[in-house]
């Protein structure tokens, strides 16, 4: 865990320069409805986008206005200024208008020589599931192109078994941190996530035996309340670190940087790119999906519950209109159920957030009696 903490926020990794220096490709993404399996079946390191709480968008904001989300204006800084001109290519997604904004920006500037469009439809229906599955076909065939390769369907399912024994391990993971007492901290689990999001999935895999081997004994009984975290797209450890100073541990999240990335991957399709269409868009628990809320809040409380949390932080970035008018009904039903809620609007990498951040956990932990 030691040495994967010292490198679980450095963009350029060891493992990521090591493939680099072997010869490998590397493709950008930023957003969890991206197959990465037909990236890996290509023999491509799928690299998903950080910024881990880079404060400085000079650039960013020269080509984003300001009122797009400091995440997106952060990504887009670190791709002009050069920190991530070890990437080959980008893989862009419609998650948001912000995300949108961000790579088309970096294209226009960088001119990556492979730059591909995912089209990810906002329901969940039977023709978009149709409609999905030829995207995906299409990502496929520009991909192997990119890699000069064929992708055949047995080597996606290659991919895909083996994305399956690191979401099941990484259950393993959450499992640790949910027990009473936990094995394993927020800020850990959020740093494993972190380094296996530059990292081919078998690779993620054996780091993953490690820390279960690593954490099956271990104890955290210095908190003073379980709480959950939940909300927009962040990356920040630091963030999780300073919820975690105040006494409060991280037993659970539904966050797109960590259960929501892998936490139910269902399909019944034999084909391999409808069975992906079906895992991802079908397990989309994001509220740039239309029509789907239930479905959403019902994964929080099923995930609160199971956790046993005494409270739940629901955090989104400033600007951020998808998680911020969400959060509205998010409070209302947890709060409804019986969990206590902090809704905390954060302006993401901000230093100057850290005493306000700090102080609102240690007010929302005497709330709870703490």
């Amino acid at each position: 865990m030691r040495t994967m903490q010292s490198q679980s926020t450095d963009l350029y990794s060891e493992y990521v320069r090591d493939w680099k220096e072997k010869g490998g490709k590397v493709l950008g993404y930023a957003c969890v409805a991206t197959p990465v399996e037909i990236i890996e079946a290509a023999g491509v390191l799928p690299y998903r986008i950080k910024a881990f709480g880079h404060p400085d968008t000079e650039l960013g904001d020269a080509y984003l206005a300001r009122f797009n989300c400091r995440f997106c204006r952060s990504c887009l800084q670190l791709g002009l200024e050069g920190s991530y001109d070890f990437l080959d290519g980008l893989v862009e997604t419609n998650g948001c208008d912000h995300l949108r904004g961000m790579f088309e920006n970096w294209q226009h500037v960088k001119k990556y020589d492979f730059f591909h469009y995912l089209k990810v439809p906002h329901f969940l229906r039977e023709d978009s599931l149709e409609y999905f599955t030829d995207e995906l076909a299409l990502m496929r065939d520009a991909v192997a192109g990119f890699a000069g390769t064929e992708i055949s369907d047995d080597a996606l399912r290659e991919a895909i078994d083996t994305y399956d024994e690191v979401n099941a391990k990484l259950k393993r993971l959450y499992a640790l941190r949910e027990q009473t007492p936990p094995a394993v901290s927020g800020t850990e689990v959020m740093q494993v996530l972190c380094t296996g999001s530059s990292m081919l999935g078998r690779d993620f895999s054996d780091l993953l035996d490690e820390v279960l081997e690593e954490k099956a004994k271990a104890r955290v009984t210095d908190y003073k309340a379980r709480l959950m975290i939940m909300g927009s797209a962040t990356d920040e450890v630091d963030l999780i670190a300073d919820i975690e100073s105040t006494g409060a541990l991280i037993a659970a999240d539904a966050l797109c940087f960590g259960s929501r990335s892998f936490w139910t991957r269902g399909g019944e399709s034999g084909d391999p790119l409808a069975l992906l269409a079906e895992r991802y868009l079908g397990h989309l628990f994001c509220p740039r999906m239309f029509n789907d809320y239930e479905r959403r809040i019902e994964y929080v409380l099923d995930t609160a519950r199971r956790a046993g949390v005494d409270g739940a932080i629901i955090t989104y970035n400033k600007f951020c209109d998808l998680h911020g008018v969400e959060s509205v009904s998010q409070r209302m039903d947890l709060e409804r159920a019986g969990i206590p809620v902090l809704v905390l609007e954060k302006d993401y990498g901000s230093k100057a957030d850290t005493g306000r951040v700090k102080t609102r956990v240690q007010a929302f932990l005497e709330r709870l009696g703490k």
